[in-house]
């Protein structure tokens, strides 16, 4: 059966490293599909789910809040600054976190202060769909 290697790693900690079939997860221009052998790559991927079918046929779900790709015909490397397994996502933290970018949305003062809480309303909004896709997985 072919397989390639599969990292994804996040800055605390290794979430996950092992064989699979297959790798789906959203680039910047698009979602991207990797299979064994594919041509070496390397690009930025935005906030959402990163779907790993193993080699036994069981999927293992991820969420990442954007990063980066590298793909080598045998090896798929995710790297990202936070990455959760999406057996460990909480709605309720998840929501409070969205209501708080809102919050702080209305609040900006400055452009960063803006610009800040955009990105992470895009993170958290990403997430929570990440969260029902998994769930409805399940």
């Amino acid at each position: 059966m072919n397989t390639i290697h599969v990292d994804v790693v996040s800055a605390e900690e290794s979430i996950f490293s092992g064989e699979a079939r297959f790798v789906a997860l959203p680039g910047e221009g698009g979602e991207l599909g990797i299979l064994p052998r594919h041509t070496p790559l390397i690009t930025r991927i935005k906030a959402g789910s990163v779907r790993i079918e193993k080699a036994d046929g069981s999927e293992e779900f991820i969420f990442v809040a954007g990063g980066i790709l590298e793909v080598q015909p045998d090896c798929v490397t995710v790297l990202s600054d936070t990455a959760i397994r999406g057996k460990d996502l909480d709605d309720e933290k998840a929501n409070a976190a969205k209501a708080a970018a809102e919050e702080a949305i209305k609040n900006a003062k400055t452009d960063i202060d803006l610009a800040k809480a955009t990105s992470e309303l895009a993170i958290m909004a990403a997430q929570i769909a990440a969260l029902r896709r998994y769930r409805q997985k399940k």
